[in-house]
Formats: C-alpha cells, sequence, structure tokens
C-alpha cells in the first residue's frame, strides 16, 4: 500500500492525473441539467418495471413516452412520499412490527431492481431510526460526484497539492451493522470508508483507530494529526465542528491556524451554511482562508457542489436522482406536503423562490419527501442555497422536529407550574447551545425548571441530541422568559405582521439565527 502511494505521488502520476481531472471537468461543465433529468428519469422507470413498486405503480405505462406526458402520469400514479410511508407500505410490509426501525429491512426487487445491501442510517422522527436505502448504483453515482467536484477544483488550481497529500474527513459514527443476511447499515460516511476503493486508504485521515473513538477523544486525536502531519492539505466537515477541530489544534500548538498549517489549502465543508459561521472562520485564520468549497450531500442523493471562483453551489442533478419541487409555502404546518401537491421538474423552478426537495432514485424511492428546502438564486446556471430542514432545528446538525419541540414545550406546561402562551428557539451557533424565548404570564418563574425539563424532553425524543449533549458538542439550553405578549409585540413592530393575529415560527427559520437573535434583543430593550 505504501507503495502504491509512492507511485501515485510521483510527479508523472500527478501531471497524469491533473491533465485527466481538466478533462473530466471540461466535460462536466458541457452537461444540460434538463436533458439529464429528462434521462434520468427514464432510466429509473426503465430499471424499476419490474419490481413490486414498478408493478404496483404501472410503470409499464409511462415506458417510451415523451417527457411531459410520461411525467404528468407519474405524478398521478405515484403520491408523494414520507418515510413513514415507505416504511408501512414496502419497506416493512412483510415483516415483524418488532422490526420497524430497530433492523435494515430485506428489500428484495421491492422498489430497485436486486437487494439493497447497504442502508445509511439516521435519526429518525416516526422511528428510532430510519434506513435510507443505499444501493450499489448509489454509491457508485456519489463516488462520481466527488470526482467531478475534485475535478473541477484541480482545473481551476493547476498548482494544488493536494494530489500530494492527504484529506482529514471528518466523518459521524465509524460502527456498522451487518445483518445475517449480509446487509450494512450505519452513518453514510461510515459506509463511504468502510467501502471505499483500497488505494484511497493512503490519502485519507484519521485511520480507523482514531475515527473509532467517542467524540471528545476524536476530536483530540484528529487535531494532533492535524498539528504534527504537515502533509494533510484537506479538511471535510461540517461547519461548527470543524472550528471546534481548529480550535483544539491551537490549544494544542499554542500558535495562530496559519502558523500550525500552512500548508492547508482546503475545506470542504456540508452538512449547513456557512453563513453563520463565516466571521468565526475569518478570525481563526485571521483574514487569509484557504479555499472553500460547500456541498450538498444527503442519505437520498448527492444534490449540489460549489465550483471554484463561484459564491453559491450549483445543483447538480446528474446523479441518479431526479428532482422534483414544491413551494416552501405549500407545505403543512409539519412542514409536509400533500401527497398530491403541486410538484414541478427543475425546468420549471423559480429563481427566489424556496423549495421542498422531492427526490426519485436509483436506490429505490419515489417521489420521496427528504425533509431539506433549497431555494434558487438563478436558473441558468442553477445556483442554490441550503435553507435548512422544512421545519427543523439543526443548526447544529441535531435536526430536531418541530413537533419535538412543541411536545417538549407541552411537557412544561404539563407539571402544572408554568403556562407558556407562545415561544421560540433558536440557536446560539458560537456558543453550541439553544436559545429559548418563552412568554408566560408570569415573567418570576424559575428559569432551571424550564432548562430542565425542555432538555430532559429533546433528549428523550430526539436521538442525536441525546448524543450531542452526551458528548459536550451541544451545552445547556438557555431560557428567556417574556411577557405574554412579548413575542406578539415584538412580530409587529420588528418583522410588520399583526401581533397575535399572526402565526410565530417556533423555530427560527434563518440561517444565520437572526431571527431569535432580534427578538432576545428587542425583549432586552423592552
Amino acid at each position: 500500500m505504501r507503495i502504491l502511494a509512492r507511485i501515485q505521488r510521483s510527479g508523472f502520476i500527478q501531471s497524469l492525473l491533473q491533465s485527466q481531472a481538466i478533462r473530466r471537468a471540461g466535460r462536466c461543465n458541457l452537461r444540460d441539467p434538463l436533458e439529464s433529468q429528462r434521462q434520468i428519469f427514464r432510466g429509473l422507470l426503465d430499471a424499476a418495471v419490474t419490481t413490486q413498486f414498478g408493478r404496483d405503480n404501472m410503470f409499464a405505462r409511462l415506458k417510451n413516452r415523451p417527457f411531459d406526458s410520461a411525467y404528468r402520469d407519474y405524478t398521478k400514479l405515484v403520491p408523494i412520499r414520507s418515510y413513514q410511508d415507505f416504511m408501512t407500505d414496502y419497506f416493512y410490509r412483510d415483516q415483524p412490527a418488532s422490526a420497524i426501525g430497530r433492523v435494515a429491512p430485506h428489500l428484495d426487487n421491492i422498489t430497485w431492481p436486486g437487494t439493497i445491501k447497504m442502508f445509511c442510517e439516521t435519526s429518525g422522527t416516526t422511528a428510532p431510526t430510519k434506513f435510507i436505502p443505499f444501493s450499489s448504483r448509489m454509491f457508485a453515482e456519489n463516488r462520481r460526484a466527488a470526482l467531478d467536484m475534485m475535478s473541477c477544483y484541480l482545473a481551476a488550481h493547476p498548482q494544488s497539492q493536494i494530489l500530494d497529500g492527504k484529506i482529514l474527513y471528518m466523518s459521524g459514527s465509524t460502527r456498522l451493522n451487518k445483518s445475517i443476511r449480509g446487509v450494512w447499515s450505519g452513518d453514510m460516511s461510515a459506509l463511504t470508508l468502510h467501502f471505499r476503493p483500497r488505494y484511497l486508504a493512503s490519502f485519507v485521515e484519521p485511520g480507523a483507530a482514531i475515527s473509532a473513538l467517542p467524540w471528545e477523544d476524536k476530536l483530540q486525536g484528529m487535531a494532533e494529526l492535524l498539528v504534527h502531519d504537515a502533509s494533510i492539505r484537506a479538511i471535510s466537515g461540517v461547519p461548527p465542528w470543524i472550528i471546534l477541530l481548529l480550535k483544539r489544534c491551537v490549544e494544542i500548538g499554542g500558535k495562530q491556524i496559519r502558523e500550525l498549517l500552512p500548508n492547508l489549502e482546503l475545506i470542504i465543508h456540508a452538512g449547513t451554511s456557512m453563513t453563520p459561521y463565516r466571521n468565526e472562520f475569518e478570525n481563526l485564520f485571521d483574514g487569509r482562508l484557504p479555499n472553500l468549497l460547500e456541498l450538498l450531500p444527503s442519505s437520498e442523493a448527492f444534490m449540489a457542489f460549489q465550483q471554484p471562483g463561484e459564491d453559491q453551489m450549483r445543483l447538480m442533478p446528474y446523479y441518479g436522482a431526479f428532482f422534483e419541487f414544491v413551494r416552501f409555502e405549500d407545505l403543512d404546518a409539519y412542514g409536509k406536503p400533500a401527497p398530491h401537491a403541486d410538484a414541478i421538474p427543475l425546468e420549471l423552478v423559480e429563481a427566489g423562490q424556496r423549495y421542498a426537495v422531492i427526490l426519485s432514485t436509483c436506490s429505490g424511492l419515489w417521489r420521496y419527501h427528504i425533509g431539506d428546502t433549497i431555494r434558487f438564486s438563478s436558473t441558468s446556471p442553477h445556483f442554490i442555497e441550503f435553507t435548512g430542514r422544512d421545519r427543523f432545528l439543526d443548526k447544529l446538525e441535531e435536526k430536531i422536529t418541530q413537533g419535538e419541540v412543541e411536545q417538549a414545550v407541552a411537557n412544561l406546561n404539563r407539571n402544572g407550574h408554568w403556562n407558556v402562551r407562545e415561544f421560540m428557539v433558536g440557536a446560539d451557533i458560537p456558543n453550541r447551545k439553544h436559545q429559548w424565548v418563552l412568554a408566560v404570564s408570569d415573567e418570576g418563574m424559575d428559569t432551571n425548571v424550564a432548562i430542565r425539563v425542555l432538555d430532559v424532553t429533546l433528549c428523550a425524543l430526539n436521538a442525536d441530541y441525546a448524543a450531542f449533549r452526551s458528548q459536550g458538542r451541544i451545552n445547556v439550553p438557555d431560557v428567556t422568559v417574556v411577557p405574554e405578549d412579548g413575542i406578539y409585540r415584538w412580530s409587529q413592530i420588528e418583522r410588520g405582521t399583526l401581533g397575535g393575529q399572526s402565526k410565530i415560527p417556533h423555530i427560527d427559520p434563518t440561517p444565520d439565527s437572526s431571527m431569535i437573535q432580534s427578538l432576545l434583543s428587542f425583549s432586552a430593550n423592552a
């Protein structure tokens, strides 16, 4: 393996790889997104026509028809589904109730041809765990997307030294489960690392020993690697956890980041918007940031990445997924579209509009509501910004639903001492904690009681939040009490809406948590 790594890092091989990257990037930039979507749509239907799902939804009737006609009937035949719907209708239809959300389903020619051998585990809102099918074809499509992204970067930076170094990949849990049928399940990053090509092992850090450690120990191990291994040229991870890593490097090395990591060339970030973290990155690097690339992967499909020199991500509709979009305004109070909501294909999206994303994929998800929302800032090219979950508290990657937030407040009211009339919760991103504003009739209530009840309830309802709290990745929440009409007065004065007659967002929907900060500032001044 070491000999292979030395060969791959030789000058000749690097020149060859650089030239291949330039050619690949050129082909990437010539693709037609709308025609690609039509071809993917036809290919998905053709592939699944003999599956259980294809037979149930009469895919044979849609074959060999013009896109407009086939798509119109597809939206009539196939309803938009949530994970709960797929779980009930297909994933666990013939399995015992005790298996639901506890073991990966057995899918053999059910929604996709053949047997699904991999499942991405994510925190579920309708079951203990969501098992998202991750077919071998989707694995290949994700790998192709990653190669395209890096090819575009290398083509734009011919002097890049990344091919001569390593990347530090801040993965989630590396634990994998294997069923008796040979099906693997776990965090998407764990699946990616476990089944990656062997030749990549010497180019990716940390190794298995550090990756398997508890979060605090893993953070320490990764920081020590960064400080002492000058060959690490790139970091990939989620912005708040990258910041924690860099701060730990400063603690270890006792110097500024630029002195400690002079060879750091690229930060690849995903999972949440960089916007609220930008100032902290600027301060850490004293205004001399390495190159930044944003991407938008998901357990369901790869969706977007940023090209060098561009300020926003481009939607990348080329990797095994057919996209549809539902206007954000057409979602219900829990962020869900109706089964036959007005959805549109990519060719009909409008700039400036926020949409919920609906996917049909080569893993056998069909018109699946993934829960993410995006806004198009341009349609030629398709520049997007990630605007968060439909109704989720997720600035710290905890993915708490509106229903869970409301249940926490309901539990607080249920103890007989509190009577919360209105509320909002947002994230204090720099201090990694939630900020609750509770409008009550008695402002003299003990906020420590509220903190305990809200915190304990969310730990019980949301596995990600519980894990992050136990690891210290999310700190104890803050609670601010305001008069019972305080939130309505803020809404009327600051937002221009009519006080108590307006709908108050229970979860701050702004990417930079500016709404909760506005409310707190108004309350303090009032």
